[in-house]
């Protein structure tokens, strides 16, 4: 995972666009633009944004350009967030296993 997925994703128009791209698939520039009530200029400067981090591919059909997700970045930064997971589920597991013991403990100390 980069820091240009994040910066890329940081901006909400283009947290929109990679959304927007996720639920409907490939979209041409215009369509994208209408969906999202922006301007085609403003429009392809965010896609541009996406591109350049590699989070869409662009297909040139004739004069439409197509833009459709590129999930190699997403699922990096999957990977990544995953990571943090891991430590906070260990630091649970940690955490029950003192539960237990004390537990225990108090339920000796009842028995004796």
């Amino acid at each position: 995972m980069t820091f240009a997925t994040l910066s890329a994703l940081a901006e909400p128009n283009r947290f929109n666009i990679v959304e927007l791209l996720r639920d409907f698939g490939a979209m041409t520039v215009s369509e994208i633009a209408q969906k999202l009530g922006l301007r085609l200029p403003q429009s392809s400067k965010h896609l541009h944004v996406l591109s350049e981090a590699g989070l869409v591919n662009v297909q040139v059909d004739a004069n439409r350009r197509i833009y459709s997700l590129c999930p190699t970045p997403l699922l990096e930064m999957n990977d990544w967030l995953e990571t943090f997971t891991r430590v906070k589920e260990e630091q649970f597991d940690r955490f029950e296993e003192l539960l237990k013991k004390a537990q225990m403990n108090e339920t000796n100390a009842k028995n004796d």
